[in-house]
């Protein structure tokens, strides 16, 4: 009970010091910039990312009464500059245990493997955050599943991720490359913040250029994908 309602008073204190939190709860059921959603999704991310990596008893000092500041150049135990300096690389995949999930973990693993097993490793993490971008987005379904299976049934290439319905069997063959981005998919359902494609949810190879990109803010090329915001207010 105690590391709850220290855990309660942290999470007001971090409302407390970002302005005009409190109004945007109270008009959530308002219009408002998609940008900024994105931008506020992204930052709420970090935020619960660090949480998690915080000790019980780190939380429970930093909500005590006593606390009046945290020392300079430090923000919940992690430097506010370069704090989410993640290697993305083979190497660091490699210090990880092999990654095992639920449902959600599955689908998408199964999403990395055949949309971005040939990336790079910081490829692959781009590709995970866009269907984690979208399952927070209202626009999408609210689960991982949801999100890579959309459109499957509606005929042949007419689903978001056209690996669910090009006519092909699904067989992850390749287990070195599965292990991999099972690893990925398990870092980032974990709670890794999500700043490479700055809340794309959309993104296309090089190779083509499809016409609706023309319509979204390019936020980011990785590797061998261009990846998209949709800033429209409708649609």
């Amino acid at each position: 009970m105690n590391f709850a309602r220290g855990f309660v008073t942290l999470c007001a204190i971090c409302l407390a010091g970002v302005p005009g939190a409190s109004a945007q709860v109270v008009n959530s059921g308002s219009q408002t910039n998609t940008a900024l959603d994105a931008k506020i999704v992204t930052m709420l991310g970090q935020e619960i990312a660090t949480l998690r990596r915080t000790s019980s008893a780190r939380l429970l000092r930093l909500a005590s009464p006593s606390v009046r500041k945290v020392g300079f150049g430090w923000l919940f135990g992690r430097r506010k500059s370069g704090a989410d300096n993640f290697r993305y690389s083979r190497a660091t995949l490699a210090l990880r245990r092999t990654a095992h999930g639920g449902r959600q973990w599955k689908c998408l693993t199964e999403a990395l493997y055949f949309e971005a097993r040939g990336e790079s490793v910081k490829g692959q993490f781009a590709v995970a955050e866009v269907i984690l971008n979208r399952v927070d987005s209202p626009k999408f379904p609210n689960t991982v599943c949801g999100v890579v299976q959309q459109g499957t049934g509606n005929g042949r290439f007419n689903c978001q991720f056209t690996y669910n319905c090009d006519g092909r069997s699904e067989v992850m063959s390749d287990r070195r490359s599965y292990r991999e981005v099972g690893k990925v998919a398990r870092i980032m359902l974990d709670g890794e913040p999500r700043t490479l494609t700055k809340g794309a949810t959309y993104y296309h190879s090089i190779s083509v250029q499809p016409r609706w990109a023309y319509k979204m803010t390019q936020t980011a090329r990785i590797g061998v994908h261009k990846f998209y915001r949709n800033d429209s207010r409708v649609g």
